[in-house]
């Protein structure tokens, strides 16, 4: 189970992974297994845990599904109890919960004169509870499993959160500014507990994926035929790379970050994984 962990040994190790049903989180989940962790595999699609878990342990690892709300501080208390029970205290939280909604995003790049009136979702017609649902979930769904879970860590020696945020951090992108703002918060937030729980042992660290194609951003990267929109032009010809990400390209910054013995001195640090699309220019 250990094979591609990048010299990363985790065993022993109980690690929390919310959103673990969907894509990258649930590869997550599973590199974190092969690197020898027993795995908590929470998400609030149950079933899709389920699927997570089951490839664990089919693998040989160890991992388990709980549906969790990570926006539901009872829910996340409930699944705590029944993860200590399960598997024992929490040794590292990857909070990866999180997405953007089609009700905070606006239909255009730029506010042109008209738009207002026109047929068209314009800044002036973002839902609030759009909004409000796509902070809530990356931001306070970030906030809500570290106050639970990080009371495992305490003034243990090698716990480590490692927080999801994202490259529209840095520079925000166009339509999304709800996703932007709060992934924003989700960077600042990280540095912000690294150096709270600095006294304490607990190291926390974010990564900052670029463009990947998942399911929740693959209508804005491609059309129903399968061809690429403008959107997908203007990112490919901003990333010097000239591509998007493949999932895997993510296994080892977590693994590094989550590895006490490589990154020991590492804490408060955001790392892009973006093939140079935060670095370039355009010039």
């Amino acid at each position: 189970m250990k094979d591609l962990c990048f010299g990363t040994d985790l065993t022993g190790k109980v690690a929390v992974v919310t959103g673990a049903g969907g894509v990258l989180c649930g590869m997550f989940a599973k590199t974190l297994a092969k690197a020898g962790a027993k795995v908590a595999v929470l998400d609030l699609n149950e079933e899709a845990a389920k699927i997570v878990a089951n490839e664990i342990t089919e693998k040989g690892g160890i991992g388990k599904a709980y549906k969790a709300n990570v926006l539901d501080k009872e829910s996340l208390g409930a699944v705590h109890k029944a993860v200590l029970e399960d598997m024992g205290k929490c040794d590292i939280l990857l909070n990866g919960a999180g997405g953007n909604n089609p009700r905070a995003q606006t239909d255009n790049e730029y506010y042109t004169p008209g738009d207002i009136d026109a047929d068209t979702v314009s800044f002036f017609d973002l839902d609030q509870k759009g909004v409000e649902f796509v902070f809530n979930l990356n931001f306070i769904g970030t906030l809500l499993p570290t106050q639970e879970f990080a009371k495992d860590m305490l003034g243990r020696e090698g716990c480590s959160i490692l927080n999801v945020s994202s490259m529209n951090a840095f520079t925000p992108l166009t339509k999304i500014p709800a996703y932007s703002g709060a992934k924003a918060a989700v960077s600042n937030f990280t540095q912000w507990l690294a150096v709270h729980f600095s006294k304490v042992g607990i190291r926390v660290n974010a990564i900052a994926p670029g463009f990947f194609v998942t399911n929740q951003n693959r209508k804005l990267l491609f059309n129903e035929d399968g061809s690429p929109t403008p959107r997908t032009g203007k990112i490919l010809a901003s990333t010097p790379m000239e591509r998007f990400g493949e999932a895997e390209e993510l296994n080892g910054a977590v693994l590094f970050l989550l590895n006490n013995d490589a990154a020991s001195f590492i804490t408060g640090v955001v790392i892009p994984i973006d093939g140079g699309f935060s670095a370039y220019s355009g010039v």
